[in-house]
């Protein structure tokens, strides 16, 4: 069952609130800083390129589909550093080896559909 806000405590909303708040800054941010890994630079607001406007649409379909920004090489970046504001980066990585190791185990079972 959907529980109303009021329904929450009010430490919670705080939270959230707050988390809002810090992955706000990703929709607004001209560029990314050197600690996001191998993203770079992007304009997150540009309407100039092609790429500019895919990564915008990309960027919107983030907050309908935590899956859509886990997916994406351009969500994965700045949500990586957002966890290491939140001491919390293991957290990604493992979900991140536990996805690789799925692809691995795949492609074994592609290359030997013998063995199970």
């Amino acid at each position: 069952m959907c529980r109303t806000l009021a329904a929450f405590p009010t430490s919670c909303l705080e939270r959230a609130k707050e988390f809002k708040t810090r992955l706000g800054i990703f929709l607004h941010k001209s560029e990314l800083g050197s600690d996001t890994g191998s993203v770079g630079k992007f304009e997150w607001g540009s309407k100039h390129s092609k790429e500019g406007k895919n990564f915008s649409e990309d960027v919107l379909g983030w907050k309908e589909s935590f899956d859509l920004l886990l997916s994406s090489k351009n969500g994965v970046a700045p949500f990586h550093a957002f966890l290491k504001t939140e001491f919390s980066e293991e957290n990604l990585e493992f979900w991140l080896a536990c996805e690789e190791f799925k692809k691995l185990r795949s492609k074994k079972k592609k290359k030997n559909p013998t063995t199970h």
